[in-house]
């Protein structure tokens, strides 16, 4: 179990929400999508952290956008966290990183192609700050365990593992739900992402993504007791920046928690 303010994040606890744009594109964009979910997750009793990347290192081409300046950038974040008195979560790519973004995020995100950079993850770890370490595309689920161990071997055991889809021959990414189960018996809270996983890696020019399959994937790994579901929200997607054909459109996120909720209240037996 990990403590985030009044947040509470476990397998057996309802469900929290991580949520927000792929990336900060604006200050208006950010703004309008955390206060719009802030507002849903407020209505239904849905813990929320909010999720936005400072900078987005892993794109498919030198010409894809990977952020704002980067001190503008995190000033975004930190305003938001302020306004809106939610806590946030951000990606950090390199040991560099780590202090000026502790300063402003609750929770690192380990990017999931960068979940073996033992340097970086030990890093993380003194930080003293929840680790997200989103699970490979390219690794078992049991030898995540690997790099929870570097995070610990800090002394820091404020552990999420995420799962976000295992590439499946090229240009595809499949959803193991075994997996889920396997790093839940490892002891360390467990995310769903059900936007990356929709993904269809590297195809062509940028990564496409089937997002009609998030709802399902959603359903699916609530019902097997996740302690988070990790989704990517866009007011509008085909104009997002980054990961334009993966983002749940804005409009679209009351309807899925509503579902969700249903299947995690049963699950693990509350109101």
């Amino acid at each position: 179990m990990i403590e985030l303010q009044n947040i509470i994040i476990d397998n057996d606890k309802p469900f929290v929400l991580i949520a927000g744009p792929c990336v900060i594109e604006s200050e208006e964009i950010t703004f309008y999508t955390a206060e719009s979910i802030k507002n849903i997750t407020s209505e239904l009793g849905i813990p929320f952290i909010f999720k936005s990347s400072f900078k987005k290192a892993n794109r498919t081409s030198i010409n894809s956008f990977t952020g704002l300046e980067k001190n503008k950038a995190l000033k975004i974040l930190a305003d938001v966290k302020h306004k809106y008195n939610i806590p946030v979560l951000t990606d950090i790519h390199t040991e560099e990183d780590v202090q000026p973004v502790s300063e402003v995020a609750d929770v690192l995100q380990i990017p999931a192609f960068l979940c073996r950079q033992t340097d970086l993850l030990v890093a993380a770890g003194k930080s003293g700050k929840i680790i997200n370490i989103k699970k490979g595309q390219f690794l078992a689920p049991e030898d995540i365990r690997h790099a929870a161990g570097k995070v610990e071997s800090t002394g820091n055991s404020k552990i999420l593992l995420t799962e976000r889809g295992t590439t499946f021959g090229y240009h595809n990414l499949v959803v193991d739900m075994r997996s889920i189960i396997i790093m839940k018996s490892l002891g360390y809270p467990v995310v769903m992402d059900a936007t990356h996983s929709v993904q269809m890696p590297s195809s062509g020019k940028e990564t496409g993504g089937e997002p009609e399959f998030i709802l399902p994937l959603a359903k699916a790994a609530i019902s097997l007791g996740v302690s988070a579901l990790f989704l990517e929200v866009h007011p509008n997607p085909p104009e997002a920046l980054s990961d334009s054909a993966s983002q749940l459109p804005l409009n679209k996120l009351k309807d899925l928690l509503i579902n969700v909720k249903k299947i995690d209240s049963v699950v693990k037996g509350y109101n």
